[in-house]
């Protein structure tokens, strides 16, 4: 060992030693230090990522689409989707993805069909024959059209998880309607979060097969457009026997909330969800019907280099620190956020 390591922990150990002393000594001044230090992490750590406002697909989005849930709900993720599943009703509670422009206009993999049950639920799934002579589809949730993008998440969505028993009128009408409607709007707004689902709150309900498959009277989607300047947010809920345009059903994400018991979009601001969650426009949203080459020529899309024209709205870039205060900060969230909301709880809980 050279002279200067031999230093270094010679150092290291009187340090420690003069540490301990001055802890047996003074232990009170210690504690006072420790409590003081601990204090102030609590002050300053954020519970909401504080790069939050700075999107970026692989993290921040796909978090901000995710609904609230508890430590007791299975939650599984596939390619392209999470979902929370509701074993009383073998189905999910909700699907939450991200689906992006870029992905819509992909449209490469084939559909492939490969209705399977899905290892992932650890009570076991809905299975096939439970669907077998039911007289009801095997209703996407999030859809096998959103999922063309990747062979691997058209794959995926054809896990029984992802699926709810509909009437073929309502999967084949207005429910396709307003799954491709919903590509038009991540093909108008570049990025959107979208979160699907029965509504599980208005039973009892018909049961279809041995493991007594709810056969839901409604579904909901809620879309929030959190990418562009004008952010903006609409839900949908559609009974199973419902026909019309799509408009007539158009909610505020606070309806959909109020019907379901869902708390949609937690990871917002308080201020800004309970702005956006109150109030809807439909007439900011393209409810058309998709179609790669015409919505891609509405949208100034390019489809020979996978991009929006110049003068479309640009690409968010990766969230990352910008400086020494956000670096601090994100540090604090990644590492004590956690901490800093179960104490919160358990002060509310005796509050």
């Amino acid at each position: 060992m050279s002279v200067q390591k031999k230093t270094i922990k010679k150092a290291k150990k009187e340090a420690k030693q003069a540490v301990r002393k001055s802890i047996r000594k003074h232990p009170f001044i210690w504690i006072a230090v420790i409590v003081v230090i601990l204090v102030v992490l609590f002050i300053f750590t954020p519970t909401t990522n504080p790069l939050s406002v700075q999107l970026s697909f692989d993290s921040v989005a796909e978090e901000l689409a995710i609904p609230a849930y508890g430590p007791k709900d299975t939650i599984i993720q596939h390619t392209g989707y999470t979902l929370s599943y509701c074993e009383e009703h073998e189905q999910p509670y909700w699907v939450a993805y991200v689906l992006t422009a870029d992905e819509v206009f992909a449209g490469e993999s084939d559909r492939n069909d490969n209705f399977r049950e899905d290892p992932a639920v650890p009570t076991g799934s809905a299975t096939l024959a439970d669907y077998k002579g039911s007289g009801y589809d095997r209703g996407h949730l999030c859809p096998a059209a959103d999922q063309a993008w990747s062979a691997v998440a058209m794959d995926d969505s054809f896990f029984l998880s992802n699926m709810s028993p509909q009437t073929h009128a309502f999967n084949a009408g207005i429910w396709l309607n307003l799954e491709s409607a919903v590509r038009t709007m991540a093909a108008q707004n570049q990025e959107i979060c979208v979160v699907t689902g029965p509504v599980l709150t208005d039973g009892p309900y018909k049961t279809i097969g041995a493991n007594k498959v709810s056969v839901p009277n409604s579904f909901y989607k809620v879309i929030l457009d959190y990418y562009g300047a004008e952010k903006k947010a609409i839900g949908f809920v559609l009974r199973q026997d419902d026909k019309g345009k799509l408009e007539q059903f158009a909610v505020s994400v606070d309806e959909v909330e109020r019907i379901t018991g869902l708390d949609f979009f937690p990871q917002l601001a308080d201020a800004e969800e309970q702005q956006l969650e109150a109030n809807f426009d439909v007439k900011l949203w393209d409810l058309s019907d998709f179609s790669i080459k015409n919505t891609s020529k509405k949208y100034g899309y390019d489809l020979s280099s996978n991009g929006y024209s110049e003068n479309s709205a640009a690409v968010a870039a990766e969230a990352k620190p910008q400086n020494f205060k956000e670096q601090v900060l994100f540090f604090l969230y990644k590492n004590f956020s956690s901490y800093k909301l179960q104490v919160i709880s358990i002060i509310e809980d005796f509050t």
